[in-house]
Parts: structure tokens; C-alpha cells; sequence
């Protein structure tokens, strides 16, 4: 009888036991899926509207900046980012992707991708977030950048909530551009339920693979529909009893230990990497929706 209600102890605690999660925005000052180009008073509205409920709840943040991006907006942009208590990490100078560019030439990227952020923050950046989560196509090429990124003093920040928020965000800025505010309604409707899918999803695979949870890294993109659903964004992870944590709280949990020895085409969850590293059976996240997909896909207006 004793046996039985420890355990019964053990499975209430077990869920009710708090969530834990890191919120990464990528592609600072702009990131694809915006309809707004590169002007720097649309980016700062747009930066201040994806901010406000961060800043308003005190909400830990990393952004990941491209410095070649929208450049003349850089310096403006980052002061609101600063502002609103954010980390700001290097994304390299162009988004470039270490799949398609020499071990050298990605060096260089990483160094490019780093004055206008020490500008704005004082420091140098500490956080590295490789673009498409690519990390090499092959083991040495990846090595070798991860050596020369510890020695610039850099930590990679990985991402185990991945998603295609790039997808549904394209898809949104191209209805805003051609006022076709029911596809943009529908698009706006469709995501947060898509996001929550591969929350969901997550949850249950990282205790499959590092055998308890995790605290969860997100990544979405700087753009204009996360910024119209950062509230009800955030509201989600709360429903599901999530705490909001740094960057550096999370990679203190031993799974980002965990060994890891992908190298390939893929850009994915790290829960992806390890579960391969382990030599664990395939398990993929939900896709988009179809329609969402497609229209994607679709030549640009």
C-alpha cells in the first residue's frame, strides 16, 4: 500500500512539475516573412510592438543578430532591443549558411557579425546561433568552427523547440502586402495551434531522449506576425505551465551535455541530434499545414 501511494505521489508531482523555457528570436533587425523592407521607422515599430509584452513582463530574451541585414537600421534597432533587457548574440554578418561556405569564409562571418552588437550591448556577444541550424555537412568542418567559436569565447546556443514560424510568417507578410486580410486571418489563426503541436510534441520526446524535461529552447523569427502574437505566444507556454528562463539558465540542464555527433544537410531540433547520436529511431515532429506549405512555395508578388 505504501508502494502504491509513493508512486502515486511521484506521478502528481511529476505533473505538476513546472516547465521550463528559453525564448531566441532570430534574424535581427528584420527577419524574412516582414512586409515592411528595410525601413528603419517600420523595423522600430515592429520591434517595439514584438517587445512591449517582454519588456512589460519581464521576460528573459536572446536575440540573434545579423549585422549585414538592413544595415543602416542595425545600430537604431539594437538600442530597443537593448532596452527592453534583451541578450543579443552573433547570427553571423549575413545569415551565412555553413553547409554552403568554407570553414575560412564562415570564420569570417562570425567576426563581421560583431562589432555593431558590442556597440549596442558593451560587450562582445557570448551566444553563437549557426543560420539554419546547419552546423556542417560534415563531423571536422563542424569541429572546426565549434573550436574557433570557443576560442572568440562564444557558447552555441542550440534550439530544441524548432519550427516553421518562417513559413506561416511569409505567408502572412504577403497577404498584408496584397490585402488579402482573410488569408492573413487565416494564417494568424492556424499558428499558435501549429506552435502548440510542436510544443507538445517536444515535451514528450525530450523525456524520451535525455530521460527527464527539459528546459526547452524556442526559436522564432523577428517579424511581423510574431510581433501581432507575441501576447497570446507567450499566454500559450503560461497554459501549459511554463516558466520563462534565460538562455543561460537552460543550457545548465545536463541534456545540452548530452554527446552529440551530427553533421549533414538537416537543420533541426537538438533533440533531433541526440536522439541520432544515440542511434534512436526516427521520431518528426507535426508539419506545417499543408495549405501553409504550399502557399510558401508559391512565387513571390
Amino acid at each position: 500500500m505504501m508502494r502504491v501511494m509513493v508512486a502515486a505521489l511521484v506521478t502528481v508531482a511529476a505533473a505538476s512539475a513546472e516547465h521550463r523555457v528559453a525564448i531566441t528570436i532570430d534574424d535581427l533587425p528584420l527577419g524574412g516573412g516582414s512586409p515592411i523592407g528595410c525601413d528603419t521607422a517600420a523595423i522600430r515599430d515592429m520591434t517595439r510592438r514584438l517587445l512591449a509584452p517582454i519588456r512589460e513582463q519581464h521576460i528573459p530574451i536572446t536575440g540573434f543578430v545579423n549585422e549585414g541585414h538592413c544595415t543602416k537600421a542595425v545600430p537604431e534597432i539594437l538600442k530597443v532591443w537593448v532596452e527592453a533587457g534583451a541578450e543579443l548574440g552573433n547570427h553571423t554578418y549575413s545569415h551565412a549558411d555553413l553547409n554552403r561556405t568554407p570553414a575560412a569564409d564562415f570564420e569570417q562571418e562570425i567576426v563581421r557579425g560583431e562589432p555593431l552588437t558590442r556597440a549596442a550591448t558593451g560587450r562582445s556577444p557570448r551566444y553563437f546561433r549557426h543560420p539554419f541550424l546547419h552546423v556542417g555537412l560534415d563531423l571536422e568542418k563542424r569541429r572546426t568552427i565549434e573550436k574557433f567559436l570557443a576560442a572568440r569565447g562564444y557558447t552555441i546556443a542550440p534550439v530544441t523547440l524548432d519550427n516553421s514560424d518562417y513559413m506561416f510568417a511569409a505567408v502572412y507578410a504577403r497577404a498584408l502586402r496584397t490585402g488579402d486580410h482573410a488569408l492573413a486571418e487565416r494564417v494568424r489563426t492556424a499558428y499558435l495551434p501549429y506552435l502548440e503541436s510542436v510544443v507538445d510534441f517536444f515535451e514528450k520526446r525530450a523525456v524520451d531522449v535525455a530521460g527527464h524535461d527539459i528546459p526547452q529552447i524556442l526559436l522564432i523569427h523577428a517579424n511581423e506576425l510574431n510581433a501581432r502574437q507575441m501576447p497570446d505566444l507567450l499566454n500559450m507556454f503560461r497554459d501549459r505551465g511554463y516558466r520563462f528562463v534565460t538562455l543561460e539558465e537552460a543550457l545548465r540542464d545536463p541534456a545540452y551535455q548530452l554527446p552529440d555527433t551530427y553533421a549533414g544537410r538537416g537543420g533541426f531540433s537538438w533533440i533531433h541530434h541526440w536522439s541520432m547520436t544515440k542511434g534512436m529511431p526516427n521520431k518528426g515532429e507535426p508539419d506545417e499545414p499543408e495549405w501553409i506549405r504550399e502557399a510558401y512555395r508559391q512565387p513571390q508578388q
